[in-house]
């Protein structure tokens, strides 16, 4: 099974139709393909978390239903961004998880339909029971344990003994369910699973980190505290010493996946004389009779307990603080990548809009000189100052017209007073004894329609433009026309002796 399904596109399709975003961003998240959900959309959906005008129960309410699923990969991949959503989107988010009194109810998931169906469905029961145990921390201490203060001054170091007492078994619950996926190398053979393995690396880190500090608190404290309070740090401090084991197998299987040797921490257990000390301690305060150790051997045992741990919580917040890095690092790089595409896209919208700004613009002048050509024939057309009476009502001769200025070479036609642009092709000697009216108006319709080619030209020069049913010109030195073809610049050319003789005696 690979790629997104039909389902997964008509689910999009519907969702793009009625408008809803966040749904169509949530079924694109957790589509039918075998692999990690996509950083766009989750990006999308943390942005959405950190809007005040998005229905975060809507978006939870959203994932819910999509882990109804019968298909391991879409709940699989639901439940993934509902971490990933936790872990990097706004408070309130998880705050409404831990509002609600059930989450996810999938403890008898089973997906019998897919090749993998029945090894994934044993890591979703696993991995729906630590998103729950997650929520239910938060609604237990009002405060995810991977994002708190640490250090020397942070909330785990600061806090009161009554309350260390209390929240330390809340982590611990938490850790445990964390540790409870039990993956093995060779079973993170898809992407899907692999993703979920990684956020959960993540959590486990910041996570041990919270926990190591207060047990550091603990062991303080714990000289000072009464016999009740010793009685239940002794048996914390025991269960930490179980988890750190089994932290360290969860690690090195994060080591045998390929995840970075720098992102893995290195874990500094305590003297096991420190736990002899807190027992002779804890029997004394009992009544039993114990070899109790002297003061400075006491507070030299508890020294090196908490240097050791000390060390491994350096470990641990260096870890976690190289992966935020990490993770900035990448994100800035890629906020640059989409900076830089924005601007190659800008780059190229600009110049597609100055090629549809000047095509329009030709297109604007190829209409208005079509418009003005066709309503008003005359008014495209060049002035001319002919003399027709010398042309038609006037007696002349060759020995009365002395050739000048004006006149052609045989002194008996005028020529047109006109600014010359283009050379005129040559006309065909007229076979007639009379200059009809009909050539005259022939050739003010092939000037208009000169006049009309000229626009197009000045639109584009490499455009050729022929209206439906129109012969196109081909020229040549063999090419007549019966009609007359006029430009701008109109000239006729000397007609021959016989033609001249015919003309001379009109009158």
């Amino acid at each position: 099974m690979s790629g997104q399904s039909i389902t997964d596109r008509i689910a999009a399709a519907q969702h793009s139709m009625t408008g809803s975003a966040i749904s169509k961003a949530v079924c694109k998240a957790t589509t039918h393909e075998v692999s990690g959900p996509k950083k766009k959309h989750l990006d999308y959906l943390i942005y959405c978390t950190n809007e005040m005008n998005v229905n975060v129960p809507q978006l939870a309410d959203t994932l819910f239903e999509r882990t109804t699923n019968s298909s391991w990969v879409v709940v699989f991949k639901a439940l993934i961004t509902t971490h990933h959503i936790m872990m990097y989107g706004n408070e309130r988010f998880i705050q409404y998880l831990a509002s609600r009194n059930t989450l996810f109810n999938l403890n008898n998931f089973l997906d019998k339909g897919a090749l993998q169906g029945y090894d994934m469905s044993t890591f979703i029961r696993r991995y729906s029971r630590y998103l729950n145990e997650k929520a239910l921390s938060y609604r237990l201490v009002a405060v995810d344990f991977t994002k708190m203060k640490r250090g020397i001054d942070g909330v785990m170091r600061t806090m009161n003994t009554e309350k260390l007492i209390k929240t330390l078994p809340i982590i611990q619950n938490q850790l445990d369910a964390l540790l409870d996926f039990q993956a093995k190398p060779n079973e993170l053979t898809n992407g899907v699973i692999n993703a979920a393995f990684m956020l959960l690396f993540k959590d486990s880190i910041r996570l041990f980190a919270a926990y190591n500090e207060g047990v550091i608190n603990l062991l303080e404290k714990y000289f000072d505290m009464k016999k009740n309070q010793c009685k239940d740090a002794l048996d914390i401090y025991k269960k930490f010493l179980y988890r750190m084991t089994k932290l360290s197998e969860f690690l090195k299987v994060a080591e045998q996946v390929g995840i970075d040797q720098g992102d893995i921490p290195d874990l500094t257990q305590a003297p096991s004389s420190l736990l002899e000390a807190l027992e002779q301690h804890l029997a004394s305060l009992e009544g039993k009779k114990t070899k109790e150790l002297s003061a400075d051997n006491r507070a030299n045992t508890l020294s090196n307990a908490v240097s050791s741990l000390s060390n491994t919580g350096m470990s641990f917040s260096f870890s976690s603080s190289r992966m935020d890095e990490k993770e900035k690092q990448q994100a800035l790089e890629e906020e640059q990548a989409r900076l830089q595409a924005l601007k190659n896209q800008s780059k190229w919208w600009q110049l597609a809009r100055k090629k549809v700004m000047y095509t329009s613009m030709c297109m604007c002048v190829l209409l208005s000189g079509l418009e003005s050509s066709t309503l008003h024939p005359m008014a495209s057309m060049p002035t001319m100052n002919v003399d027709f009476d010398a042309v038609f009502g006037t007696k002349a001769s060759n020995s009365d017209v002395k050739p000048s200025a004006g006149y052609d070479a045989l002194g008996d036609l005028l020529k047109p007073t006109v600014t010359v642009h283009t050379q005129a092709p040559v006309m065909a000697p007229h076979t007639g004894s009379k200059l009809l009216a009909s050539d005259l108006d022939s050739s003010l319709a092939n000037l208009v329609g000169s006049e009309l080619s000229l626009h197009v030209f000045a639109c584009r020069s490499d455009m050729q433009w022929t209206q439906p049913g129109e012969k196109k010109l081909t020229g040549g030195t063999n090419w007549q026309s019966k009609t007359m073809s006029s430009t701008t610049a109109w000239s006729p050319a000397p007609l021959p002796p016989a033609a001249m003789a015919s003309l001379v005696n009109i009158s």
